[in-house]
């Protein structure tokens, strides 16, 4: 037997394994899987792990017979092919991967290898199959893959671009994201092309750091311009590190930061504050407006901050801003005497065809400023202006200086501002820094009064018609409703108020309060509102509504979205009813000589939240009138709800006789006592329920 091979020499013509004790021990020991296969591709011999864990089949099952006769179709194929190709070509088949399912019914994976088995004289006598069990290191590489691909996914979704060179510098591989903002092709951008793209004056110093960190293999800092797609340059920071191994640089990682916009910001900031800097009382009157415009929520009031503004930080003697009407293509004045420069101009509207200061500054989305009145001349007629209407205008008006500044919000015009003074105006363009600056914040805070006017309309309509029109007149029965809006910062909330008859003739009254203001608090209280009329002509008891509105408020509304009431049912004529709390301020019980009592009952928790709910006895004696009210009428951020409660009750004492008699006079003074010399911060909701007095009549 040659070295080659490990298998002793067969005894007879056919091939027979010696059994030694040597070998016998080596195949029995053996953490690998060992086979033997002869000419025919049977199997002539085997081990214990070949058995067991790679093929499980017994050993007497095997011997003798060849792998599509015993092995499983895919396993038999392997070994199959693999063994053929050995004695067909006399060379081994050095990997063969399969998958296994052991015992134990895990996966594990084996690599297989075949070798030709030759005799003393170089004949091919067996093949020898070596496998071993690979399924830690499968599992190693797997989980290596895995980690490089959530590294790659991590990479393109995050703003940096990443890129990797060779140790000398070289581009070896793709960076789609920097291609993707340059517009280089590939073969470009391998060949050193990422240099190309660096602003010019900026190259070369850029080149030099880049290499003196090659050679000193130190991280490489740097900032440059890159010139884009669209042929304009955009700053990009840029930090590389070498990856070092056994005291050699494998390989660099860069990544670039896009700081365009910070640095295009602090460029602003420097503007400004170089300006600011030259006129210190300028720079107090700039804060003083930003100030403003945060507290001026609508429109009228950010024009009215504007117009404030103009006169005095920028000393103009004018002020004029205009909204843009885009279905019209026009802008509308919103304060001021009209555009007298602008031709076609009709009033408050002036066409965006026409030509104005404040049309060129929306048109060019930039600023114009006009020095003296030959500036404003050549610019308008160079714009396409009348020059007879602009002659007329320049003969009768003292107006001598002229700046038109756009308001854009993220790159979309709002409308425009106008500033005239009645001497000539030398503007430098650090002078212009300021104006701009100040219409950018004029423009953010035009686009929120405006989203915030729009939203204030649509909560507003919607609480307002999920409101009743009118209460139902019942015999034996007043009832009288106040709702005075809180939206001092144009919103509405989500209190309401409701009454209706009931199917055996009471009357059932209920006043809500949904927490938190806008059109998620309105159509929350719609909901609530709704579910709680179906409930009570379903089944009416307080105590049942309640476990009802509970079960709603769970499916349909978001925890955080507390919602309390006051639910009562109530007999006409005799005033005899039934109340429930749900977290709710208690009604309060007027009597005909003006004494107040707060109902006692049990406060409850507000809907969703675990509880047993309980309703108790409430009456309403003739002439005696019940009020269930919001918390907005008793707490405000000055007044804690036991102060007001305790105020209730007093303001109650002083109502005149008249007042005391007549529910809707009742509710009127109330409201006004109880809010006055209070700022009111929410909305104030009221229900009365009154039992006329019982007359000869009855």
């Amino acid at each position: 037997m040659s070295a080659e091979t490990s298998v002793p020499r067969p005894r007879e013509s056919d091939v027979d394994i010696s059994d030694s004790a040597l070998f016998q021990g080596m195949l029995s020991e053996a953490e690998f899987a060992f086979a033997f296969f002869d000419g025919d591709g049977r199997v002539q011999r085997v081990n214990d792990v070949f058995c067991g864990a790679v093929v499980n089949v017994p050993e007497e099952r095997l011997v003798g017979r060849q792998p599509v006769e015993v092995l499983t179709a895919d396993l038999s194929q392997i070994i199959t092919h693999a063994v053929q190709a050995v004695i067909e070509t006399d060379a081994p088949v050095t990997e063969g991967r399969v998958r296994v399912r052991s015992a134990e019914g895990d996966t594990r994976h084996w690599s297989l290898s075949f070798s030709p088995v030759h005799d003393d004289s170089g004949e091919l006598r067996a093949v020898a199959l070596v496998g071993m069990d690979v399924t830690e290191s499968r599992q190693t590489e797997e989980a290596l893959r895995r980690s490089e691909e959530r590294y790659r996914s991590l990479v393109e979704a995050q703003s940096q671009l990443v890129w990797i060179t060779s140790p000398t510098g070289a581009v070896v591989e793709d960076a789609p994201q920097w291609r993707a903002i340059t517009g280089q092709g590939l073969e470009e951008y391998l060949a050193n092309g990422w240099l190309e793209v660096v602003h010019p004056e900026e190259r070369q110093q850029t080149e030099e750091a880049w290499r003196e960190a090659l050679r000193g293999r130190t991280m490489f800092e740097w900032n440059y311009r890159v010139r884009t797609r669209a042929s304009g340059y955009r700053h990009f920071e840029v930090r590389a590190v070498p990856i070092i191994r056994h005291g050699r640089v494998v390989e660099w990682v860069g990544a670039n930061t896009d700081v365009t916009p910070q640095r295009e910001a602090e460029e602003m900031r420097g503007r400004l504050t170089d300006q600011l800097g030259a006129a210190a009382l300028r720079t107090a009157r700039l804060q003083g407006a930003t100030a403003m415009l945060a507290e001026a929520l609508t429109v009228e009031q950010v024009v009215q901050v504007i117009i404030d503004v103009g006169r005095t930080a920028l000393a103009a003697d004018r002020s004029a801003v205009a909204l843009l009407d885009t279905d019209r293509a026009a802008l509308k004045l919103i304060n001021g005497e009209g555009i007298p420069e602008a031709s076609g101009a009709s009033g408050e509207e002036i066409p965006l065809s026409s030509s104005s200061v404040m049309t060129m500054a929306v048109n060019s989305r930039r600023p114009v400023f006009a020095e003296s009145p030959d500036s404003l001349r050549s610019q308008l007629l160079e714009a396409g202006g009348d020059e007879e209407v602009l002659g007329n205008y320049l003969a009768s008006s003292d107006e001598r200086a002229w700046v038109g500044l756009p308001l854009l919000a993220a790159g979309r015009a709002l409308g425009a501002l106008r500033f005239s003074f009645t001497r000539p105006q030398k503007i430098s363009q650090e002078d212009g820094v300021f104006p701009e600056a100040l219409a950018g914040q004029c423009a953010l805070a035009v686009e929120r009064a405006t989203l915030f006017e729009r939203e204030h309309r649509t909560a507003e309509t919607l609480q307002r018609s999920l409101l009743p029109d009118r209460l139902p007149v019942v015999k034996g029965l007043e009832l009288a409703q106040r709702f005075r809006s809180g939206s001092r910062h144009v919103q509405v909330g989500g209190d309401w108020y409701d009454a209706f008859v009931l199917q055996d003739g009471r009357v059932a009254a209920v006043v809500g309060d949904v927490m938190g203001k806008g059109v998620k608090a309105a159509a929350g209280m719609g909901r609530i509102r709704n579910a709680m009329r179906a409930l009570a002509l379903t089944n009416p008891p307080p105590a049942a509504v309640l476990t009802g509105l509970d079960r709603v408020f769970e499916a349909t509304e978001e925890e955080e979205q507390v919602t309390t009431l006051a639910y009562m049912v109530v007999e006409p004529v005799t005033g005899e009813g039934t109340l429930a709390l749900a977290g709710h301020p208690p009604p309060v019980l007027v009597s005909p000589q003006g004494t107040a009592i707060l109902c006692d009952g049990e406060p409850g928790t507000p809907l969703g939240w675990p509880t047993s709910r309980r309703q108790f006895r409430f009456v309403v004696p003739p002439g005696h009138t019940a009020v269930l009210y919001s918390d907005g009428l008793v707490e405000n951020r000055k007044r804690g709800l036991d102060a007001g409660l305790a105020d209730l009750c007093s303001v109650v004492t002083e109502a005149p006789p008249e007042v005391v008699k007549s529910p809707h006079m009742l509710l009127d003074f109330l409201v006004d006592r109880m809010l006055s010399g209070y700022e009111q911060d929410d909305d104030v909701t009221a229900l009365a329920i009154h039992v006329p007095p019982a007359t000869k009549s009855d």
